[in-house]
């Protein structure tokens, strides 16, 4: 059984598949497989989640449709989560139809990569006590750090807090914090040492983020998606061979070249953890997941294909929640990115967006676009920029508004402010020059 959405507004209590034939997602219960409670229970809207549905009786087995009260309450029960949970997954999984009287798609959603952090004159405050190590692994900080973008400007997502760096410390490769940033102390460059590599275990080797992603879903009302994220394979791969975060790419170059199968064993030892990761972080209320390919734009098209592409697919086909790709540096490769399986693709700023959606069609949502250096202007020129985004990508109901990158450290809090403000007060449709609304939801 399974709580799933039917038209624009209730859930139902159906077995298996979307009352209707055109949806694709359905919620599902966190507490248990069956996806609602024992007979007796109360249905809980804090343990729902989207996930894929199976799309004909062939994939189901088949079986009977359900109906009456027992149906119409728990659709009822569940009406939280029924308006596409919120605009994030809305868009993210192609569920908004975008028309002037849908008040999910009354402006498109918006959410900041790296949202939580440096910039944010609170943050400093907990810092300032604690190190960055600890906030990542005390549930009560990153939870508090979690909410903190969300408590100052309303976005219309939440992701974790943590670091992506952990999985692969998890997986036995040692990793230290300092002045200039992460470093992984033996980097993995030959066969030997990439099999010294542990198996990953998501409830053992990272249950701080999964303690916070519980929290956080059981928190915040179902108008705001809660996210989870890792790094793609090949960005961790880079990461470990490399052994720090300048991005030359002279070692993982080297070894795609030199070794290229023990590149693709280190791989496919990420990929596998990758997925039991991104797997362990939906279960635990993550609505959405987006995966970063950050490093990825130092390949060519040819070895994106060979050395990224096969290892990302690998992970979204093993996913049952909308996932977002993002690759920094991206122009050459998004038709590769969205060949990837991913439910939506993030964008830099040296992607025109609505040529993207002109040339791949409607099928995929995007995400993006705005320059992060651009939040260094006035706030009156921030603004005239996300508009100008805004109008290209106006009326499209799979389009999630977001930064390039992730936002910088320095960035004045203003000029957020205007960003937020400018997206909240956007208006796709207009009904007789009369704008459809003014309260910004």
């Amino acid at each position: 059984m399974a709580q799933e959405r039917h038209g624009n507004g209730g859930w139902d209590i159906v077995a298996g598949r979307p009352a209707s034939p055109t949806g694709e997602w359905y919620c599902k219960s966190v507490a248990g497989a069956a996806g609602v409670p024992a007979p007796g229970r109360r249905l809980d809207p804090c343990a729902l989640r989207l996930h894929k549905a199976p799309m004909n009786d062939a994939e189901t087995g088949g079986r009977p449709g359900a109906s009456g009260a027992a149906g119409s309450a728990a659709g009822e029960a569940a009406s939280g989560p029924a308006t596409a949970s919120s605009r994030v997954l809305a868009a993210l999984s192609g569920s908004a139809d975008g028309s002037p009287s849908a008040p999910s798609r009354a402006r498109p959603p918006v959410w900041i990569m790296r949202q939580a952090g440096r910039y944010l004159p609170e943050y400093q405050e907990l810092r300032a006590r604690h190190g960055f190590v600890e906030m990542c692994s005390e549930p009560d900080l990153a939870f508090e750090i979690s909410m903190q973008p969300r408590r100052r400007f309303e976005l219309d997502a939440v992701i974790v807090f943590y670091d992506i760096l952990f999985l692969a410390e998890a997986m036995g490769a040692p990793l230290e914090y300092n002045d200039r940033g992460p470093v992984f102390l033996e980097p993995l460059r030959d066969a030997e040492s990439i099999r010294r590599l542990r198996p990953f275990d998501p409830q053992a080797g990272t249950p701080a983020v999964l303690e916070t992603l519980r929290r956080l879903r059981a928190e915040l009302p179902f108008d705001v998606a809660v996210l989870g994220f890792a790094g793609a394979p090949f960005t961790m791969a880079a990461y470990l061979v490399e052994g720090d975060f300048r991005r030359s790419g002279e070692q993982i170059k080297r070894m795609m070249y030199a070794a290229p199968e023990t590149l693709r064993e280190l791989l496919d030892a990420l990929t596998v953890a990758t997925v039991a990761y991104l797997r362990a972080q939906i279960e635990a209320g993550a609505g959405a997941v987006q995966l970063f390919d950050t490093w990825a734009g130092l390949l060519s098209p040819a070895d994106y294909a060979e050395f990224a592409l096969p290892f990302t697919r690998r992970v979204f086909a093993a996913l049952d929640a909308p996932a977002i790709l993002y690759v920094n540096g991206c122009a050459h490769l998004v038709d590769a990115m969205a060949a990837s399986g991913a439910s939506a693709l993030s964008l830099d700023w040296r992607v025109d967006l609505a040529a993207e959606r002109e040339r791949l069609g409607p099928g995929i949502g995007l995400q993006g676009n705005l320059d992060p250096s651009a939040l260094f202007a006035p706030p009156d020129v921030v603004s005239d920029r996300v508009r100008a985004i805004l109008d290209a990508m106006r009326g499209d109901p799979r389009y999630v508004f977001n930064l390039g990158h992730g936002i910088l450290p320095q960035t004045p809090i203003e000029s957020v402010e205007a960003l937020v403000e400018t997206v909240r007060e956007f208006r796709p449709h207009r009904i007789s020059g009369i704008a459809e609304g003014s309260d910004g939801t």
